[in-house]
């Protein structure tokens, strides 16, 4: 290769610009190539571990022009979060070129989620014309997998899962244009030398492949079989959605009882011919991200009952490869497509151990010989107080950052032990893993210390400090202890970490302080709020059970000023299951021995005589019946009161009905008092004691109206509204003018809405979570902001 030759023209100038973000997998050297050559400028660009740097010269009007349309005009999917321009003396570049990749460096660059096809690869792909005619793995720079297949940084070809395929000349010229919307879109393939479909047997036979092993999978769904798709990370298991054998047949395999599924449409119009698609909601499914978006069933949905029993929402999906396009066309209607696993496992990524995983499952295998690096879940997804909101986040969002305002220690933060996420900050970033999920199984827990080992590598960096939930038992807890054995440390940091790098220190942050945290970083709200940190369960520093908590504070500390009258949990965990024993618990508290008497209640009467002996021993005795503040389970327990739920199969599911059956027209609401709460001697000077929200007003009327027949629906409802008006009393009282809504409660639609209109009417600055969701996959970034305040104070005194 000859060297280019430099000939310095008087009264040019040299720009040098280094732009920080997602800017690398998107087109953004080709549409810096062609915005350059086409202001007649020379010079050159390059990605690196860092971003994207370019060198520009020309006249200084010219290079101006440049500079303006760069942001402006940038491909539609990069993101830019710094742009940083230098000024220097001409170097007389001849041309303008694109140069490779650099791997020094901090690894800061953003690595971008996978995307949903776009328009002009669905064109090809329907195009009999073109080569590219149905091809089930069709991308450019613009779509297709990015997070799934990456395995180092930068973002090349051979960092990817993709290297093992060799580009056929015609993929390899697109693939060197640079002004082809495929130059270096690292997924590149066609039919004659990409990746490629096969149809297996659950004992893995190859029945068919490529377009007949599509063909078949479609008749499979349609026929009632179970078939197991292989998309971009990981399966989904795939069944005609009306079909109740078929629906029925798939919730006795995956042991899933009644936990809605979701599901994928065709199009938009099969979209709304199950459900209410208002326009931001269609926004949110039409989206790059095409997450699944909860929408109100319509109620002539042709959709079997047993897709969301007692629901009246849907999950509904669009195909978001071209796999999934070809294979919803050929099926004609909408599917189930859940998760690729049984309930608390991980969704499986590779085909042999999909056949291990799931071929007491399924009935077919549609897979393809593209490996998928990590696994991430599918999105989703609501319209919430007019915007769309993350209930979950992974595929099409994570990893991407939440930025921090300045540059914080290198924090890997390993979560909450439900719907675990990890973040790990490098500078001003805090990186948030796809959704891990529960981690209740040895399948799990592995799942999470991959994504862990995943980020450390991915990013080259080393933490100094591991931030962990307050609660000793959680696995991300014991986790986090055991990397204090430099052995186990070292492993985990791989070949390429300093050989002396020490073991992290530990920080434990607050379950509800990190929820805090969380929303107030996301909001990239400075300074202090009110945070209504309401869930099912979080480790107090009391050592009770929170989780009906107004914390009044900022990620570098918290008071807590008021909370839920705390009741007893009978068996523990036991209670989470059996929402009836929150009933009992509650009645319990305000009438002692005499609640065993009420039967003419459902709850009790759901209980044989030696349950209630048995119970009545852990009540009595407070032995195996932890204390507890927890809204979630004030939700369960006026669910099992009504006669909704005294037992549930996933977690939330009593409060979910409570919440549907609520009657909308319905706005008197149930009282709850607020009383000066007790001293615990743990107060700073000065400091009160937290109000207490009594419950107990409320339980007495929700009594009074079971005994005169008032409906379930009146009765859900004024428990609704009267949550919303001690929400604002508090606010109130408390007089902060922030109010951020957080915890899993906030899932719900109504108490959300509600709470959030009531409180902006009173003049209240009110914050909700967008980014990340309102439920624990929040909780690492939280507890990485939490970290990092504490680490600069103590900081700040050493300097002092």
């Amino acid at each position: 290769m000859m060297e280019p030759t430099y000939t310095v023209v008087t009264g040019h100038r040299r720009l040098r610009v280094e732009i920080h973000g997602a800017v690398q997998g998107v087109g953004f050297r080709p549409f810096v190539y062609r915005l350059a050559t086409g202001l007649g400028l020379t010079g050159w660009v390059i990605n690196d571990s860092r971003g994207v740097f370019v060198e520009v010269e020309g006249p200084p009007e010219r290079l101006a022009t440049f500079l303006e349309r760069l942001p402006a005009e940038k491909p539609p999917r990069a993101l830019i979060h710094s742009l940083e321009t230098h000024w220097l003396e001409p170097a007389g570049f001849a041309v303008f070129e694109i140069r490779h990749s650099q791997e020094e460096g901090t690894k800061t660059v953003l690595v971008l989620p996978d995307i949903a096809v776009c328009p002009d690869c669905l064109r090809e792909m329907w195009d009999a014309a073109d080569r590219r005619y149905r091809y089930p793995f069709t991308n450019c720079t613009n779509c297709g997998p990015r997070f799934t297949i990456i395995q180092a940084l930068p973002y090349d070809r051979p960092n990817t899962t993709m290297r093992r395929f060799t580009m056929c000349p015609e993929c390899e010229a697109e693939y060197r244009d640079p002004l082809n919307r495929r130059f270096h879109a690292q997924p590149n393939a066609c039919p004659r030398c990409g990746p490629q479909l096969a149809l297996w047997s659950a004992s893995g036979q190859t029945l068919a492949g490529g377009d007949d092993a599509l063909h078949q999978a479609a008749r499979a769904i349609q026929g009632g079989l179970i078939v197991a798709v292989k998309g971009l990370g990981g399966f989904h298991l795939m069944v005609d959605a009306a079909d109740d054998q078929a629906v029925a047949r798939l919730r006795q395999r995956k042991q899933r009882p009644d936990k809605p599924l979701a599901l994928m449409v065709p199009d938009m119009d099969q979209a709304h011919r199950l459900c209410e698609v208002p326009p931001g909601a269609e926004t949110v499914l039409t989206s790059p991200e095409a997450p699944i978006v909860l929408l109100a069933r319509r109620p002539d949905a042709r959709v079997s009952a047993a897709v969301a029993p007692r629901n009246p929402t849907l999950g509904i999906m669009l195909p978001y490869t071209p796999l999934h396009h070809l294979l919803l066309q050929a099926v004609g209607r909408p599917v189930v497509a859940t998760s690729g696993n049984l309930s608390d496992e991980p969704i499986c990524t590779d085909e042999r151990e999909a056949l291990q995983r799931l071929g007491q499952i399924a009935d077919l295998f549609l897979v393809h010989d593209r490996p998928i690096t990590r696994h991430a879940d599918d999105s989703i997804a609501w319209v919430v107080c007019g915007e769309a909101r993350l209930l979950r986040r992974a595929r099409g969002y994570a990893p991407l950052p939440v930025l921090v305002p300045h540059a914080v220690p290198t924090i890997l933060a390993v979560g909450a032990h439900l719907k675990n996420t990890v973040a790990l900050s490098v500078e001003r970033q805090v990186f948030i893993s796809q959704h891990i999920g529960d981690l209740e199984t040895a399948e799990a827990l592995a799942a999470f210390e991959r994504v862990i080992a995943d980020f450390i590598r991915l990013y080259q960096a080393v933490p100094t400090v591991i931030a962990h939930d307050l609660h000793p038992d959680y696995l991300s807890t014991h986790w986090a202890r055991a990397q204090g054995m430099p052995d186990r440390w070292r492993a985990l940091l791989g070949p390429t970490a300093p050989a002396a790098a020490p073991p992290p220190r530990l920080l434990a942050v607050q379950h509800h302080h990190a929820h805090l945290a969380a929303c107030l970083a996301e909001n990239h709200t400075p300074g202090a709020a009110l945070g209504v940190t309401w869930d099912g369960t979080g480790y107090g520093s009391d050592g009770t059970i929170w989780g009906g908590e107004f914390l009044l504070g900022d990620a570098a500390g918290y008071v807590r000023v008021a909370h839920l009258r705390p009741f007893r949990l009978p068996g523990g965990e036991a209670a989470v299951r059996e929402p009836r024993r929150v009933a009992l618990a509650l009645l319990w508290e305000m009438m002692g021995e005499s609640a065993l008497e009420q039967d003419d209640l459902a709850a009790l009467r759901s209980f044989s005589d030696t349950e209630r002996r048995i119970l009545a021993q852990l009540l009595r005795q407070g032995i195996h019946a932890p204390v507890t503040t927890s809204a979630g389970r004030l939700f369960d327990g006026i669910a099992a009161l009504v006669g909704l739920r005294q037992r549930v199969s996933y977690e939330g599911q009593a409060a979910m009905e409570l919440e549907f059956i609520a009657d909308p027209q319905v706005t008197d609401a149930y009282p709850m008092s607020i009383e000066p709460g007790q001293a615990t001697g743990g107060e700073q000077p000065g400091q009160r004691a937290p109000w207490l929200l009594d419950w107990e007003p409320m339980l007495w009327a929700v009594l009074e109206d079971l005994r005169r027949g008032v409906p379930a629906g009146t009765l859900a409802a004024r428990f609704h509204n009267g949550l919303v008006q001690a929400i604002l009393e508090v606010a109130r009282r408390v007089g902060e003018p922030r109010v951020a809504l957080t915890g899993g409660c906030f899932q719900n639609r109504r108490l959300t809405e509600q709470s959030a209109s009531c409180l902006e009417k009173a003049g209240f600055q009110v914050l909700l979570h967008q980014q990340v969701p309102p439920n624990d996959g929040c909780v690492s970034l939280g507890q990485v902001m939490v970290a990092a305040a504490q680490l600069s104070d103590k900081a700040d005194r050493v300097t002092r």
